[in-house]
């Protein structure tokens, strides 16, 4: 899903005005400009799949926005973040000029309430991401593997989930519904969406087909064999050997597909639910490279619709001129009239970074970076001390006791700040590492490679989501945000068990690094 999530500024009313100088200058209507600005963007060797724009209400733009797709299944925490949509529209904080979904065709909705200047810049914004989304590799791979067709493959899986609430109940589905959603961000990127199960395994290394020793046939071993003893102990480990092949330890390394093992070694699950596990890991992976490539996809998008406008002579300029007050709007590196700000717009810099490396290197080059690249590649690589300095980038501490102040103006920090909420998909580092005999399962956090602890309160809950549907116990290994080791345990029932206690330590206040930006002089 892309979409503008654009402030609104004290000074709306008179982009409105300025929208009705346009319309009343439109004599050909938005079809007409959509139409020659397609044609221009070919002209200048923008690919793209056919692309079907739709003209929706407000309600319904904020529908899709929240739920990812146009028709999802139902649960409640998508109308909790329904309720925070709107609250944050009704204070002016936002607006949401439209929602984009790549495929074949490409599916892009515009709100009803925009002026024709505002979907005019939004239609060169469209088709600027379904060539971004034609070109990435990233797009290609997950594109491929989850289908060209999500909004159909979505709202099958919706009336399945209809079919299943009716057939057993809103407490049963919404169980299943609390822990996939929960876990939906912990799907493996590097594998395929369709995975094959584990290799049938031969046993651990050193059990079967040793050679020697005193399973072998050599004088000592059989004299061995004869020892006071040795016979019931021999046959005790014929017996384990023959266990662990017959059951390969599972898995045969660290999971990190939590749904993807849930679905596929769930104990107890009916086929009902392991469909509702497989189809929020399938939406996943769709929404991957979304998430993967926000910064150079919202970037390559602005540096487009820029463009486009810039060379489409046939627009009225007034019209031309609200569009480009709407994308100053939106490409601004901070928002409403406050001179400052404490988080990074990635329209802002994605469409500077491109507009850098163009001047530098050319188009050609750019084009061969928005194939091979993500947001990771991209900023390690792309963004250097100039922009950086241009900018005006660097890192801020929040500490717990509300004190935010300037921590590091260094480039590597800066880059690496950007970056650090993208790693793992946004999501901590947690694997399954063992299926014991008893079906209980064990979890295991990798808080050194996450570089910080988790938020035990949440953590008992989304354990305790996993145990309803598991049906047997299940132990999570962690750390604090102190770093301390925990050890989370649920009941077979999903209530979690308290955590043991542990010795307080003193440390400081907590801090959350986040890279920001002054505003730029204009």
């Amino acid at each position: 899903m892309m979409r503008h999530d654009a402030p609104r500024h004290a000074n709306t009313a008179n982009m409105a005005d300025m929208a009705d100088t346009a319309n009343t200058a439109n004599t050909i209507g938005l079809d007409g400009y959509a139409a020659r600005i397609e044609a221009l963007a070919r002209q200048l060797g923008l690919a793209f799949a056919p692309v079907e724009f739709e003209l929706v209400p407000d309600s319904f733009m904020a529908e899709i926005a929240i739920y990812g797709l146009p028709v999802r299944m139902r649960h409640w925490s998508f109308g909790v973040r329904y309720i925070h949509q709107l609250v944050h529209q009704k204070m002016g904080n936002s607006h949401m000029f439209e929602v984009m979904f790549p495929g074949d065709p490409c599916h892009a909705y515009m709100a009803e309430h925009n002026s024709v200047a505002e979907n005019t810049l939004v239609t060169a914004h469209v088709l600027g991401h379904a060539d971004f989304a034609s070109r990435n590799a990233l797009f290609l791979r997950f594109g491929a593997m989850a289908g060209q067709h999500i909004l159909e493959q979505s709202a099958a899986r919706a009336q399945r989930l209809e079919m299943a609430l009716q057939r057993h109940g809103q407490e049963q589905v919404e169980a299943v519904l609390d822990a996939a959603l929960a876990l939906e961000q912990h799907v493996d990127i590097h594998a395929e969406l369709h995975r094959p199960p584990y290799a049938a395994l031969s046993g651990p290394a050193g059990v079967a087909g040793r050679r020697g020793g005193a399973g072998g046939d050599d004088p000592f071993a059989r004299r061995y064999r004869r020892l006071p003893g040795e016979a019931a102990a021999l046959a005790a480990r014929e017996t384990a050997r023959a266990r662990v092949t017959q059951r390969p330890l599972l898995p045969p390394q660290p999971e990190y597909d939590l749904l993807w093992f849930i679905a596929q070694h769930g104990p107890d699950l009916a086929d009902w639910e392991r469909d509702i596990f497989l189809a929020v890991r399938e939406e996943s992976f769709y929404f991957y490279p979304v998430y993967a490539c926000q910064i150079m996809n919202e970037g390559w998008a602005s540096y487009w619709h820029a463009r486009l406008l810039r060379e489409a002579d046939f627009l009225p300029p007034a019209l031309y001129l609200a569009a480009l007050k709407s994308h100053s709007d939106v490409v601004r590196p901070y928002a409403g009239e406050h001179q400052q700000a404490l988080a990074v717009n990635p329209y802002h810099l994605g469409f500077c970074m491109w507009e850098h490396i163009i001047e530098r290197e050319g188009l050609a080059r750019a084009r061969q970076i928005c194939r091979d690249d993500d947001d990771c590649s991209f900023i390690r690589n792309y963004l250097d001390a100039e922009l950086a300095d241009r900018l005006g980038l660097f890192v801020h501490e929040s500490r717990r006791d509300g004190e935010t102040r300037l921590a590091s103006r260094d480039l590597r920090v800066i880059r690496e700040a950007i970056l650090a909420p993208k790693y793992n998909y946004g999501a901590p580092c947690i694997a399954v590492t063992l299926l014991n005999d008893d079906g209980s399962l064990v979890l295991r956090h990798d808080h050194l490679r996450d570089g910080r602890g988790l938020d035990l309160e949440r953590a008992e809950q989304v354990l305790a989501y996993i145990a309803r549907v598991w049906r047997r116990p299940v132990t999570l290994h962690t750390a604090d945000f102190r770093g301390s080791p925990r050890v989370l345990r649920s009941k077979s029932d999903g209530v979690p068990e308290p955590p043991a206690p542990t010795a307080s330590s003193t440390t400081s206040a907590a801090t959350s690094a986040t890279p920001t930006a002054p505003p730029t002089q204009r």
